[in-house]
């Protein structure tokens, strides 16, 4: 096993408590509806963090410093043709660097953060495509608070600032917003009927559609509904590196449908940007070492559009220590292996969430493994002295 700090943090601090009676109906009844694992929890609230207004401060910092060293590094992609390191196709680069130069908007990502209370936050990795756990962060764990810990405070200002978002976008509209997933998977549906709550919250006028509904005609060269009608606007929880493998991928060179996010999002959800971001900021304290090829001592390889902690390798004194399986192979990326703090043999992942350009809260994913993974639970947090 990879080694790891057990401590007894005087600050941060996992907190035993009990559930609430009757629990999943609550959160069923707020729209979640994916809260559990195989008769184990996914969400869960017999356990959540507390932290100190100090430490909230010092995750919010990170998150606005490394959401201006990503916009930085997607101007160097550009600016220096780097396109290669992404493996971004070459007929697709010149549409990603016009969707950059036309300021296309972007509405949330998510930064995962290796954080125990003491030293900076550190960078894992960049969810900037398609990030979920968000209902989760932004409803389930705030009426949690408000039910449990009234007398505390929680960064979370999620759901209002999606709510801004789409009152800038929605005047820019030229039709209703679409939003696509994949129906029959029940997270990404829950994700993006939240999403779609949120718009109808602006006044925007919205349509749900299965990603696989989406369609091209040929004689009009636009992609349509199941009803023909042209999509002008689509905000699609499906990642952009499978938009481009998909048969209709160089349709969208048409460029006549604006797609939330934005098509220059594709850099920054792409493993190949830390080792740029290292690169450029080597200096940074929330960045760590990273590069195309092994490092020296422990380091942990990522494939470059893996998902989901799938076909990670943590490497520990030369040897594999830990290793999980995946469909993703390809070129990978390399990272100084870093430590996650070590709660009685639980390690949290800090997901802080920039929204319509704010950091504006974040949500907690912890497993008994120091790899994250699709089934890690999902636990609240509360701030206060």
């Amino acid at each position: 096993m990879p080694r790891v700090h057990s401590f007894t943090n005087t600050t941060m601090r996992r907190l035993h408590t009990t559930p609430r009676s009757n629990w999943q109906k609550t959160v069923e009844s707020q729209g979640f509806h994916f809260h559990s694992l195989e008769e184990q929890p996914y969400w869960d609230e017999s356990v959540y963090y507390q932290f100190t207004s100090t430490e909230i401060d010092a995750v919010e910092k990170a998150t606005y410093a490394l959401d201006e060293m990503c916009l930085q590094a997607v101007q160097s992609v550009i600016d220096n043709n780097l396109f290669d390191r992404f493996q971004i196709p070459p007929q697709y680069r010149e549409w990603v660097a016009r969707s950059w130069e036309r300021d296309e908007y972007t509405v949330y990502g998510r930064f995962d953060l290796c954080f125990d209370g003491k030293g900076p936050p550190k960078l894992l990795e960049y969810n900037a495509d398609t990030p979920t756990s968000l209902l989760e962060a932004a409803v389930i764990q705030w009426h949690w608070m408000k039910d449990t810990r009234p007398g505390l405070d929680q960064f979370n200002s999620i759901h209002e600032r999606l709510i801004e978002a789409w009152q800038t976008i929605g005047p820019t509209a030229s039709g209703p917003m679409y939003f696509a997933c994949m129906t029959a998977t029940l997270e990404d549906f829950m994700t993006a009927s939240y999403l779609r709550d949120t718009a109808m919250q602006a006044n925007l006028e919205t349509r749900p559609i299965d990603v696989e509904m989406i369609g091209w005609n040929s004689e009009r060269a636009l992609f349509v509904d199941e009803y023909e009608r042209h999509i002008t606007d689509c905000f699609k929880l499906y990642p952009w590196e499978w938009m481009l493998k998909e048969e209709f991928g160089p349709r969208l060179l048409a460029d006549n449908t604006r797609w939330l996010e934005a098509p220059w999002k594709m850099l920054l959800s792409n493993k190949a940007i830390l080792p740029l971001l290292y690169e450029l900021f080597p200096q940074s304290p929330y960045l760590l070492p990273a590069a195309h090829v092994p490092l020296a001592g422990d380091y942990v390889r990522k494939p470059l559009l893996g998902r989901e902690g799938a076909n990670v390798d943590v490497m520990v004194g030369g040897q594999k220590v830990l290793a999980t399986e995946g469909i993703y192979d390809g070129p990978s990326v390399y990272q100084q292996y870093h430590s996650l703090p070590n709660f009685e043999g639980n390690y949290p992942v800090i997901g802080s969430w920039m929204v319509n350009g704010y950091a504006c809260g974040m949500g907690i994913r912890e497993d008994v493994s120091p790899i994250t993974h699709n089934t890690s639970r999902f636990v609240p947090h509360v701030f206060g002295e």
